[in-house]
């Protein structure tokens, strides 16, 4: 691969950039990036993970549920530094914003009505001036629709349409939803306006993205995405390249010690077959964008790459994996991320059950495997993290885990032992079934002992807080919208924040973490 995972020895944190305040208490975004890192950088942190910052589908909050691979998500636009907006907000408006910020959680659905609402005035405001002048941002609003067009001109009208009818591509009139070209051409025309408005929101999200990776590479923060294994099949992705998928099955994964009946994640499974005879257009397409939007991005279910677990929709007929023989899945695999590998520095998230080969063969290829502290034992016991191999990030915990203080106390006496006699945590006296301060500690000092070059800590996490950002099989408002209480200006003085980011850097500094 031409790209190895080789950042420096690092420590980082993962914080959704939905969980932080802006400087008026509401939703953090593409403009505050700079600033969000030189927090990080202050807590002695210089890999910063986030969340995909894909467009989601309409109605969800999950970033995970993606309309489009290379769109990103408008409701993180800074209104405030769009040119042609001004900073110019209706009333209405206002009063939106004002009692989102109110909420302790994000109201994703107001945020997103708001920003929708101002770009697209902002949007008639550009092009009624700065277009019809054909001035100089005119002409890089051009070049980002020409240089993006693989992506951008199918998902602009994808949304369109979709905005226009309110429902599912799947119950389209049959010509647009098997992308017949006069229907498409029509719908082009008829849809010119709200079509250059989109296209335009995704101009204004480039360039903030951009910049705030710009400054936050300045002092050293590397900004580490997430690349999501699959997108929606109701989806702009699929849409487009309908030939590239099927749709008599779904994704999901097999049975194991956490499922019994495995789970059905309800995505359309990728025939890579076909994809691989055409040059891989999709992989590719997915793979530059990220490249031009992180530093460095995290492959989501990695094994998925390797072998595709389909649950077929006539529940009669069996579950079976593609490719089906080992060999070719292995082959598979490879071809994928040395493609990705050709276009940045890429590690695995390899969290489940995964195969031996699919470990000997990423182990092979020099790319890191995850390592979450709570899973890495033999029979009960914990592995020695000081032999956790370098190429390969330790963290605490993953956006989907239970915090660290709801794993400990949930311990069984047993499993707690087992844990007592790890280093640092051996020091532990007293009621150590309580999770305390100085249970935290040790925890923490245990994941930044790691042998791994890179170590991350959740932001709850890091703080020693019970809040979790994801519940896995559950649906609801509790999911994906936790955020801190503090505005982010507020975090350079809180002293709970103040007392973390001491102790963090103390760490960073003992354990030789300074990238």
């Amino acid at each position: 691969m031409a790209h190895r995972f080789n950042l420096g020895r690092r420590a980082g944190i993962l914080l959704p950039l939905s969980s932080v305040r802006g400087h008026r208490g509401d939703l953090a975004n593409y403009g505050d990036v700079g600033e969000i890192a030189r927090f990080l950088l202050s807590t002695g942190s210089t890999l910063w993970q986030l969340l995909p910052l894909n467009e989601v589908s309409p109605g969800q909050d999950s970033p995970y549920a993606a309309s489009s691979s290379c769109a990103l998500e408008p409701v993180f636009i800074d209104l405030d530094s769009v040119e042609d907006l001004g900073g110019e907000l209706t009333d209405g408006e206002r009063k939106s914003l004002e009692a989102a910020r109110q909420a302790d959680r994000v109201d994703f659905g107001q945020y997103r009505a708001v920003k929708r609402s101002a770009l697209s005035r902002a949007f008639r405001h550009f092009e009624g001036g700065e277009m019809r002048l054909g001035g100089q941002r005119a002409k890089a609003f051009a070049r980002f629709r020409q240089e993006h067009g693989s992506w951008l001109e199918d998902w602009a009208l994808y949304r369109a349409l979709h905005d226009q009818r309110q429902k599912s591509r799947r119950d389209w009139e049959r010509p647009l939803r098997e992308r017949d070209p006069e229907a498409l051409e029509r719908m082009r025309i008829e849809l010119r306006a709200q079509i250059d408005s989109l296209a335009y929101m995704q101009w204004i999200a480039d360039e903030q993205v951009r910049k705030g990776r710009r400054e936050a590479n300045a002092i050293g923060v590397k900004l580490l995405g997430d690349l999501p294994f699959m997108v929606a099949e109701d989806s702009a992705d699929v849409w487009a390249m309908q030939k590239f998928f099927r749709f008599d099955a779904t994704v999901g994964v097999p049975p194991d010690a956490y499922s019994a009946d495995g789970q059905d994640w309800g995505l359309p499974v990728p025939r890579w077959e076909e994809m691989s005879a055409a040059g891989d257009p999709w992989l590719h397409m997915r793979a530059d964008r990220a490249a031009e939007l992180y530093d460095a991005f995290r492959v989501d279910h990695v094994v998925g790459l390797y072998r595709t677990y389909a649950r077929p929709i006539d529940k009669l007929k069996p579950a079976f994996f593609v490719p089906a023989e080992e060999e070719a899945q292995r082959r598979q695999g490879e071809r994928i991320l040395s493609l990705f590998g050709e276009k940045a520095e890429v590690l695995a998230e390899d969290l489940g059950t995964v195969p031996d080969f699919v470990r000997a063969s990423l182990t092979a290829n020099g790319l890191p495997g995850t390592k979450v502290l709570r899973w890495e034992n033999d029979q009960g016991v914990p592995r020695d993290v000081r032999r956790f191999p370098p190429a390969s990030l330790a963290v605490t915990g993953t956006h989907d885990t239970e915090s660290l203080v709801t794993w400990w106390e949930g311990l069984s006496d047993h499993e707690r032992r087992e844990q007592l006699k790890q280093p640092y945590l051996d020091k532990l006296r007293g009621d150590t079934r309580r999770f305390t301060r100085e249970t935290h500690a040790a925890l923490l000092e245990l994941l930044y002992s790691a042998g791994s070059d890179a170590i991350e800590t959740p932001i709850n996490d890091a703080l020693g807080w019970r809040e979790r950002l994801n519940t896995p099989g559950t649906v609801g408002p509790h999911n994906w919208t936790w955020r801190l209480p503090w505005r982010l200006p507020d975090l350079w003085s809180e002293p709970q924040v103040v007392a973390m980011a001491q102790h963090l850097t103390h760490l960073a500094d003992k354990h030789g973490r300074k990238g």
